[in-house]
This record gives C-alpha cells, sequence and structure tokens, in this order.
C-alpha cells in the first residue's frame, strides 16, 4: 500500500536509502526537517506491506516498519521536484516505483502544478527507463554533480496538462 509517510518511518527509510547506490543519502535530520515546518511543502511518500494490497489506491497516515520503498518531493509552486525515490532491491522491477511515481503525479495534478522535475545519475539505466515510460522528458545534464562516485546527471522534466 502507498500512504503518506510519518516521522516514525524514518528508521525504516533511512534502511531503504543505505541499500540503494544510487538514492541521495540524507541525514537523518534532513529527513526530520521533511515532516517538519522547516521542510517546507514536502511530500513523502511510503510503500507499507503491513496493509492489504485491496487498499493500494488510498493514502493513509499511519506508520509502519516494513517498508518496500519511499519517495520524497517538494513543492516548489507552480511545480514539483522529485527529490528521491527508492525501491529496496527485493521489491524491484515489480511496479513499485510506477505505483509511487503516479501517486505524486496525482498530487502534482491536484495542486494545479505546471511540471514535475528530477534529476538521476547518467548510470542509473532502470529509473531513467521508467521516467521516460512515464513520460518525462530529457531536457539536459550537469557534469560531475554527485559524488562518490563522481558522476553527471541526467535531468528530466514532466509537463503536466
Amino acid at each position: 500500500m502507498i500512504r503518506l509517510a510519518t516521522p516514525a518511518d524514518i528508521p525504516s527509510i533511512l534502511h531503504l536509502e543505505r541499500e540503494s547506490a544510487f538514492a541521495a543519502h540524507w541525514t537523518e535530520q534532513q529527513y526530520r526537517q521533511a515532516f517538519g515546518s522547516g521542510g517546507g511543502k514536502r511530500f513523502v511518500l511510503v510503500a507499507d506491506t503491513s496493509f492489504d494490497s485491496a487498499a493500494d489506491r488510498t493514502i493513509v497516515a499511519a506508520a509502519a516498519p516494513n517498508l518496500l520503498g519511499f519517495l520524497v518531493a517538494l513543492h516548489l509552486v507552480p511545480e514539483w521536484e522529485l527529490e528521491n525515490i527508492v525501491v529496496a532491491t527485493s521489491a524491484r522491477r515489480q511496479g513499485l516505483g510506477k505505483r509511487l511515481l503516479r501517486f505524486l503525479l496525482a498530487a502534482a495534478r491536484e495542486t494545479n502544478s505546471q511540471s514535475v522535475f528530477l534529476e538521476v545519475r547518467e548510470s542509473n539505466a532502470a529509473a531513467r527507463s521508467l521516467y521516460e515510460k512515464m513520460g518525462f522528458e530529457q531536457t539536459g545534464s550537469r557534469k560531475a554533480y554527485y559524488t562518490n562516485p563522481v558522476e553527471a546527471a541526467v535531468l528530466y522534466r514532466l509537463t503536466l496538462k
């Protein structure tokens, strides 16, 4: 089930993030700020296995440690920035990333936003393929944007209709 995250999810989010070489690595404090008043208009979703999958179409506020993925986005009126999305290795290639993105896109449309943008490691072929299948278009790149290892970022944008 996809639901809004709560601060109680931070340990599980950190665990998932640390397992992913491609994830944006944030500190625990940065995640805490995402839930606080200093977090701006952040939208944090989790894919939680502790609920019946029949309820997958609803977002509820409840905490559970059984997370298979998460997404963090920032609403910068009139657009959204996808800041981080991670799916557990054991749950990849099952449509979970696509479901998380669909919830973000639904939220963006509900706020009458114009677009969603992101950057991704150039070598992250799986993520780039997903974004392109979801309608994102490559808009540019940033050389040496990422560290550990140093790598270019590819910029994508989806214009909402």
